[in-house]
């Protein structure tokens, strides 16, 4: 079995697969920093139980935007499920070409994303990960990366809202009933839902303009992704397990680069 890995700046999220099944998904907080058998025990506590004992993992892949946590975690993939980790960064083979000032720059997560939704939708398509940044990122009909935006994610916004200002509480993200709301947490609500609509919805049209793509395919994932695309005729499909599958078809293909079958 394969165990995909998407090492995020909130959470670390964890993909089973057998053969091209994902038979179950997980995840952790990363916001605390935890020794190579924290992570070890951890990780065999979670996988136990799922029903899997860490012996039936063959092999990892993990995709991660956070370095400095990078040595404690893989070093417990390797005492603890007996892995060698294969690490997606320069010079893994992706299947698609990155036409960028420096292709070294772009995160792993960004990468993942556009392989996942290219191999699975074409191209051209624009990706769009709702998660600690919301990015949006161009794929065209040749597999070709052509880069994209960075933009503060929903919780970020959120959490800058109420954090630098006094008088402001900290509420649950979600969409409110109405735009013009008569009452504080309302009024927050649907800046934070309405304010990331409206950005997304612009950006996404500016992509497909400037580019001359206008009828590429908009894919969206992440934790808040699915109530903005049900919210929007923008985007197109929410696939919640984009990264993951992602790194699935990458580790096939870099398998297949080294003779396995």
């Amino acid at each position: 079995m394969l165990l995909a890995v998407d090492v995020g700046n909130t959470d670390i999220t964890f993909g089973v697969f057998d053969g091209q099944e994902l038979t179950a998904r997980f995840r952790f907080t990363v916001k605390m920093p935890r020794t190579s058998d924290e992570y070890g025990e951890l990780l065999c506590s979670i996988l136990e139980q799922k029903n899997f004992s860490p012996r039936m993992i063959k092999e990892v892949i993990i995709a991660s935007v956070v370095p400095k946590m990078m040595h404690s975690f893989t070093s417990a993939i390797i005492k603890y499920l007996d892995c060698k980790p294969l690490v997606v960064g320069a010079g893994t083979k992706t299947g698609i070409r990155i036409n960028t000032v420096n292709p070294k720059e772009i995160g792993p997560d960004r990468i993942v994303d556009a392989v996942s939704a290219y191999e699975q939708y074409g191209g051209p398509v624009i990706v769009v990960d709702y998660g600690t940044a919301t990015t949006y990122d161009l794929v065209t009909e040749d597999g070709t990366f052509q880069g994209g935006v960075i933009s503060p994610g929903i919780r970020i916004s959120a959490n800058a809202l109420w954090d630098n200002t006094a008088s402001l509480p900290e509420i649950e993200i979600k969409r409110p009933e109405n735009l013009i709301a008569k009452e504080t947490i309302s009024s927050m609500q649907a800046g934070l839902f309405y304010g990331t609509i409206g950005q997304s919805e612009y950006i996404i049209r500016r992509i497909k303009k400037e580019a001359n793509l206008l009828d590429a395919r908009v894919v969206a994932t992440g934790g808040l992704g699915k109530i903005i695309s049900e919210n929007t005729d923008k985007i197109d499909i929410y696939d919640a397990d984009l990264t993951l599958k992602g790194l699935l078809y990458i580790y096939q293909k870099q398998k297949h680069s080294r003779g396995g079958k």
